[in-house]
């Protein structure tokens, strides 16, 4: 049970990764989210019970989501229409798409190999390794992308974009770059975890912008003060956390229908420690 818990976090932590690419670093929710996720996994597993290698399945369904945060991107930038409402126009347009791929609601995987089958252990241990190798590659890359003066000029973006524009940088092609990027590894845990479970669903991308979230907010709450690197472990940490207290809201006997519910909740009590440590703290001088 803690193996399969462990493994779910750490591919969870790829799309917090992804989320954090646009929500932390450009300052905006990217609604794409809930299209691209789900997205990558009816490429996937439309490609792999077609015959396709798992791998290049799975690649093609990072290039899907590439795709989907290109055109919000392009909406946004170009047609200057708000970035939530972009990311839904985006989003609604993603689940007749799944549906012409997939030609009906949902596809199984059954028979058909995966990535996780590629690795010679048990099928539980094959899934953390998986997860383990993939967040690790992920990570990787974003820390060598972001020390790069693209990386670099992305961030300025992110933080000031009127003075990344005095110094010459075009914060709209970096805006657009974000999104196709952050989409991208949307998309490579929608398809990793359509093959860890067995199926895509046309539905499995609603409320997966408040998992990210919740993975998100959760490691900033439990370590602040850290580098960059760190930052993005704790969103792994974060992932791991979040599902183990959905594990634990299950365990308590709580109905499983309303596991959204349980994780809005969860995501609104996180996002509201900051400003009750103040208070507390704030109260705790006064009194003093």
């Amino acid at each position: 049970m803690i193996l399969s818990i462990i493994s779910q976090g750490l591919v969870w932590a790829v799309l917090g990764l992804g989320i954090f690419m646009t929500f932390r670093i450009l300052g905006f929710p990217d609604m794409t989210t809930e299209g691209s996720f789900p997205l990558g996994g009816a490429v996937a597993v439309t490609l792999i019970t077609r015959g396709v290698n798992p791998f290049l399945a799975t690649a093609a369904a990072v290039l899907a989501g590439c795709a989907a945060g290109a055109v919000t991107g392009l909406l946004y930038t170009k047609g200057k229409i708000p970035t939530l409402l972009s990311g839904i126009l985006v989003m609604t347009s993603c689940h007749s798409i799944m549906l012409m791929l997939m030609g009906r609601a949902n596809l199984g995987l059954l028979g058909s190999s995966k990535i996780q089958d590629v690795l010679p252990f048990s099928g539980e241990v094959n899934d953390l390794l998986t997860g383990l190798i993939f967040v690790s590659l992920v990570i990787a890359a974003l820390l060598f992308f972001l020390d790069t003066k693209l990386g670099q000029a992305y961030i300025a973006t992110g933080d000031n974009p009127d003075m990344a524009r005095s110094f010459g940088i075009n914060t709209g092609r970096m805006e657009l770059m974000g999104l196709i990027l952050s989409n991208g590894l949307i998309a490579l845990a929608g398809a990793l975890i359509a093959q860890q479970e067995g199926y895509a669903d046309v539905s499995r991308g609603i409320g997966v912008i408040v998992v990210g979230l919740a993975s998100l907010i959760i490691g900033e709450v439990l370590f602040q003060s850290l580098t960059l690197a760190e930052r993005l472990i704790t969103i792994v940490v974060g992932a791991i956390a979040y599902q183990f207290l959905i594990w634990g809201v299950i365990a308590l006997g709580f109905n499983t229908n309303y596991l959204r519910l349980y994780s809005a909740v969860i995501l609104a009590v996180c996002l509201m420690i900051p400003t009750l440590k103040n208070k507390f703290f704030k109260g705790a001088k006064l009194s003093k």
